[in-house]
């Protein structure tokens, strides 16, 4: 089988084709030939050697993928073979709150991840996709959509007539307008392009923001709720827009920390999250039981995931520069024959 590998070295460079041995199924896995992949940011990080410098080589990268199933072994009643399906990102995390051994069961680092033609897995650790979907709209569904639900749904509780704050258009953020107008929310999206915002207002958004006209844009948002704040923040931004953010935010509001993507490091001031008594929660994606709940909404509204580009499975590399360049708007995703 062919795969794509991080190989002696980290850096886009060092990028491979490999041939691999034929997987063989075992009692209680899934073969699936796998045919589609989304990138992360995360995934980024990791090939440039950012993510974990520590992290064993050679690695097939990326978390997030759709495969079909090939092949079912002995013990095996959870899907059939012909059935498409997503690999979850944390192998080990079924349900409940995450654990360090769930945790360190992760695709694309320290696991291989689903830049392949096959994966073997457990049946456990798949999770059948909604029918409507294309292949590369499932294959954004592992990481990106599940951080948003999860950020939305399952910790934030949001709930009809909430103020929603979505930063920026990548997979996340858009994900996370979509599920919010589909709760009933209010949505402010930010971006640097006025461009992206006309595209967002098209999916929804109530009111956007262009935080290079407006550095301080956690003012401006304020002022968009009466001076009030927004009840909760979807910061993908990291340590360099959470002052921001804390200026947006109502007192007893929540902001979700996702991302990194202004810097994991900031002098930032933090008595407004003491004196408004805000929330702030870490999002480590979610568990097989929260992304069956997340197709099931997603089956019931027919949510099409934004795609952004799809690539070729020989032009990977381009992929990882589309994702690097950052002009993206929603996803982008690899085709893998």
């Amino acid at each position: 089988m062919k795969a794509i590998e991080v190989q002696d070295s980290f850096g886009l460079d060092h990028l491979a084709w490999v041939e691999r041995e034929p997987l063989k199924v075992g009692p209680g896995q899934v073969l699936l030939h796998m045919k589609a992949a989304s990138l992360n940011y995360r995934d980024l990080l990791m090939v440039q050697g950012l993510y974990d410098p520590k992290q064993t080589l050679p690695l097939i990268p990326c978390s997030d993928g759709v495969g079909e199933v090939a092949e079912v072994g002995e013990g095996v009643t959870r899907v059939a073979v012909g059935d498409r399906v997503c690999p979850i990102f944390a192998q080990r995390w079924i349900a409940g709150e995450p654990t360090y051994e769930k945790l360190r069961s992760t695709l694309g680092s320290p696991y291989d991840g689903t830049l392949s033609q096959q994966m073997l897995l457990s049946a456990e650790s798949v999770v059948k996709v909604p029918e409507h979907l294309t292949d590369a709209e499932a294959s954004t569904l592992p990481c990106a959509a599940l951080t948003a639900w999860s950020s939305l749904v399952t910790l934030g509780r949001v709930k009809a007539g909430d103020v929603v704050l979505v930063q920026g258009t990548g997979g996340v953020s858009i994900f996370a307008l979509q599920f919010a107008k589909l709760l009933g929310a209010h949505v402010i999206a930010t971006s640097s392009s006025d461009e992206k915002l006309e595209r967002v207002r098209a999916l929804g958004a109530d009111e956007t923001v262009n935080y290079k006209e407006y550095p301080k844009w956690g003012k401006v948002v304020r002022g968009l709720t009466g001076k009030v704040g927004v009840d909760h923040i979807v910061e993908v931004g990291g340590a360099g827009t959470l002052q921001e953010s804390l200026r947006a935010i109502r007192i007893g509001g929540c902001i979700s920390m996702i991302g990194v993507l202004a810097g994991g490091s900031s002098d930032v001031n933090i008595l407004p999250l003491v004196m408004r008594q805000v929330t702030v929660q870490g999002i480590v994606v979610g568990s097989r039981e929260g992304f069956e709940a997340m197709n099931r909404a997603i089956q019931v509204n027919k949510l099409q995931p934004i795609v952004d580009q799809v690539f070729p499975f020989e032009e990977a590399r381009d992929a990882f520069d589309s994702m690097m360049a950052g002009k993206h708007f929603g996803k982008v995703c690899i085709a893998i024959p």
